[in-house]
């Protein structure tokens, strides 16, 4: 009878584990399909639309790119506030709200006629944006995930996002040449919120109890956490050197991935006179590269920690830039620059969530992440800003030869972050410990 009620109980456990696993799992799953469909229509196929409205409506380049800014900036001064709303209100409300604005926005730009009003628009959007993914996927995967696992679970999710735009850069393009902008603005808004809402109602939400959270082994899970939780509030990290040395890196981040996201097509094309099929193959190759490196980024993350894993995306982002100088000898290196490049894609698509979450805790994870992620905003303004100023002024190559110093200041900088937060939360694990060692006492 012990035997037959001790086997019970374990398969209850069993069954207990397995339903907590597969309901962590489904928010990968529904974090995935976010990043896949509605905020990849509006972060990544915004570009395809750029010169069709032009030719129509008659806007010069600079005046239409001044949307990309907006939809930097926005979601970045806005995302705070969006963390801590996120305390108050119901996570599925907020979703719904924020997938209406995404879609809705983005549908809207078909009957839009003047600059100011694409404009406006362009920031209704990214505030949707902000609310679903921007701050909205890497709250749920920091939920519902510990240390030892949140950082696989947060490169699958992103990895929604290399994915969905493999099939919608194609589908497109297709629909704005045989339909028009307008249509295609229009039906791909249409599909965003068609997507989000059974998305929201049957999949979203956060975790019930601290049972329902998705656990490494428990043995690594001592070895990292410690059993005891650090966590800060905003203020409290805003008084944290620490804190404000992970935004400055964060910063530099920014002005390189500006650069090298941004700047590479004009001067493969305009400066080396490299032909079309090469830009188009360095595309590929740098999407195929970005889906491995967002889902091994999160492995390493969980394996390595912080610390070592930001010493790789070090190593793969100064290797890309030094591939990137040496683009003018042999098309070769401007496709080991793309390969590298996404290869090391995890260290601005991850590494804020990671950090804030490993280093911060959850307390106002959601107005931390929001105020980091703004460093990162100003960064990639600036840097675009300022990148066609040095290149006017000193040419590209003493250019490029400036964003690998960024680089190496970001590095510096998160690694340095990195390295005292984990050495303050352990003398405040300590202090607690034996704080609680005392009362028990």
């Amino acid at each position: 009878m012990t035997s037959i009620g001790g086997e019970n109980l374990m398969n209850n456990s069993t069954i207990g584990k397995n339903k907590k696993i597969a309901t962590g799992w489904l928010m990968v799953i529904a974090c995935m399909l976010v990043q896949a469909i509605p905020y990849c229509i509006v972060a990544n196929t915004q570009a395809l639309y750029m010169y069709p409205v032009m030719e129509a409506k008659g806007f010069t380049l600079s005046q239409f790119s001044l949307i990309f800014t907006i939809g930097t900036i926005v979601p970045a001064l806005i995302g705070p506030f969006i963390g801590g709303i996120y305390r108050k209100v119901n996570t599925k409300i907020l979703y719904l709200i924020g997938g209406i604005l995404l879609s809705c926005g983005f549908m809207t730009f078909s009957i839009a006629e003047k600059l100011w009003q694409f404009y406006a628009i362009a920031g209704v959007v990214q505030v949707g944006a902000s609310i679903v993914a921007g701050i909205g996927v890497p709250m749920l995967i920091n939920a519902w995930f510990d240390e030892t696992s949140k950082g696989k679970a947060m490169g699958i999710a992103y990895a929604g996002g290399s994915i969905g735009n493999i099939f919608l850069q194609q589908l497109v393009v297709r629909t704005i040449s045989s339909r028009g902008y307008a249509h295609s603005y229009f039906t791909f808004g249409l599909v965003a919120l068609i997507a989000i809402i059974p998305i929201t109602l049957f999949m979203i939400r956060m975790p019930k109890n601290e049972s329902e959270i998705v656990r490494g082994k428990a043995q690594q899970k001592e070895e990292k956490t410690n059993s005891v939780d650090i966590s800060y509030t905003l203020k409290e990290a805003q008084k944290n050197k620490y804190f404000w040395m992970m935004g400055m890196g964060l910063f530099f981040v920014g002005t390189y991935v500006s650069a090298y996201s941004v700047q590479y097509a004009a001067y493969f094309q305009g400066e080396l006179g490299l032909s079309a099929s090469v830009i188009a193959t360095t595309g590929s190759l740098f999407a195929l590269a970005s889906l491995f490196g967002n889902l091994v980024g999160g492995i390493l993350f969980d394996k390595l920690g912080a610390i070592k894993t930001l010493a790789i995306g070090a190593i793969a982002v100064m290797a890309s830039g030094v591939a990137l100088l040496m683009a003018g000898t042999s098309p070769l290196f401007a496709h080991v620059h793309s390969i590298l490049k996404g290869l090391a894609m995890f260290v601005y698509m991850m590494t804020p969530a990671y950090m804030v979450g490993t280093f911060f805790g959850n307390k106002e994870y959601g107005s931390i992440l929001g105020l980091i992620n703004l460093n990162f905003a100003l960064g990639f303004c600036i840097g675009s800003a300022l990148f066609g100023v040095f290149v006017g002024n000193f040419g590209y190559n003493a250019t490029w030869i400036g964003v690998l110093v960024c680089v190496a200041l970001a590095f510096t900088l998160l690694i340095t972050a990195a390295t005292g937060m984990t050495k303050a939360n352990k003398e405040s694990m300590e202090r607690l410990k034996d704080k609680n060692s005392a009362k028990i006492a």
